[in-house]
């Protein structure tokens, strides 16, 4: 079992243009007339709660298409730890080690409701591991038993507390091809970031945005470093423009390693909100995947938003890299008319809101630490059948899904 990986170096092509924090980057000024915020949709969906279905998806990906360089997410085989007060309360942010028999070590952080999901699979973890937590008994669990959900639950003496802080990190992709929807996604986060500073007054708000291109444009990224000044960090958001990219990957590594090395706080709720509608290049598929192993390392949940006609090499990384961190996978949908056609995803079920009530409702989950489904009045239209996050197939879905 491997030690959690080291947070990767910002790399070296880079924009010509300082890093710098708020609006000091002194970003274009926007447009007076700006697209009206709540018209994109979008829909959402948990593949942790359908270990079967993206298990399916999984391998119907990787013998069709290759993707060097991204280990396979087996969400069929899922220990899960708890960590909860005397009185059954979830208690947040407290490292829980795994133990091997060879003596090596692998901590992650608990999340808003008390839990840290691991991988035996991808993590390399033996068929008997020692968990451990500060204040709790430690247990020893087996995990040479197959495929199956595991969880194990830890008390402690500690005090119940809520989450009081949030960090997000914005990062999204300013080529040419998100040049359609890209002045509507910023409307879109604008009332994001004013709906969630409305819903949790009382939560220690901080944003950062990270745009990026590609190598050859005129720049590669541009990162806004954390603050909680939110009319700044909504100008620089404002200031960016799409260009560039010309093929379709893109310098994705590039992006989510400089948003592994941002300043996250350990006492907040980490989440990172990734727009995006291309994959890395093929060369730069495992370093993505180090980024996206470093941000799970400090317990951020990346929330990838699929964008215009997001391909399935892109789809499929977006999604694993939600599965892991404990997180959601958001693709825009063709209800709202805005931008080119989007591709469908390879999802089962979903519910149809606006995007700005779907990342809502992932935040608010985020920061309560239960899972907060669509009101009936915000759907707008609903795929397969759906069950709070649950798709609920007939009994011979597995030879439909292999036609």
């Amino acid at each position: 079992m491997p030690a959690p990986p080291p947070i990767p170096a910002p790399p070296a092509m880079v924009a010509p243009l300082p890093e710098k924090s708020g609006s000091a980057f002194a970003p274009r000024e926007p447009s007076e007339r700006q697209p009206r915020a709540g018209l994109l949709t979008a829909g959402e969906h948990d593949d942790l709660l359908n270990p079967e279905l993206y298990a399916d998806y999984v391998d119907r990906f990787l013998r069709n298409e290759p993707l060097a360089g991204v280990p396979r997410v087996d969400t069929r085989r899922v220990l899960t730890v708890a960590v909860k007060t005397n009185r059954g309360q979830p208690l947040p942010f407290v490292p829980v080690t795994l133990t091997c028999a060879d003596g090596n070590r692998l901590t992650l952080a608990t999340t808003a409701d008390g839990t840290a999901t691991f991988f035996p699979g991808l993590d390399r973890l033996g068929s008997n591991v020692r968990v451990d937590a500060p204040g709790t008994a430690a247990r020893q669990v087996w995990l040479g038993g197959g495929d199956g959900a595991i969880v194990q639950t830890l008390t402690s003496n500690a005090a119940p507390r809520s989450a009081r802080a949030l960090d997000l990190a914005v990062v999204i992709d300013c080529t040419g091809s998100m040049g359609d929807e890209l002045r509507y996604l910023q409307a879109e986060l604008r009332g994001i970031l004013d709906r969630v500073r409305r819903t949790h007054p009382g939560v220690d708000l901080r944003v950062a945005v990270i745009a990026y291109r590609d190598r050859g444009d005129d720049y590669v990224t541009r990162t806004y470093r954390f603050t909680g000044d939110l009319a700044a960090i909504q100008r620089d958001l404002a200031g960016q423009s799409a260009n560039g990219g010309g093929d379709e990957p893109e310098a994705v590594e590039e992006a989510l390693a400089r948003a592994a090395a941002l300043d996250w706080r350990a006492d907040a709720v980490k989440s990172l909100l990734w727009v995006a509608d291309a994959p890395p290049h093929s060369d730069d598929v495992a370093a993505s995947w180090r980024a996206v192993e470093a941000l799970r390392a400090k317990r951020v949940q990346v929330v990838p938003v699929a964008a215009s006609d997001t391909n399935r090499g892109a789809e499929y990384i977006m999604r694993a890299a939600a599965a892991v961190s404990q997180s959601r996978y958001l693709f825009l949908t063709d209800d709202s008319g805005i931008g080119n056609p989007h591709a469908p995803p390879a999802i089962d079920c979903y519910k149809v809101t606006s995007l700005a009530d779907a990342v809502r409702r992932v935040i608010d989950a985020q920061l309560s630490g239960r899972r907060i489904e669509p009101a009936d009045a915000d759907v707008i239209r609903t795929v397969g059948s759906y069950d709070a996050g649950r798709c609920i197939l007939p009994a011979d879905w597995r030879g439909q899904a292999q036609q």
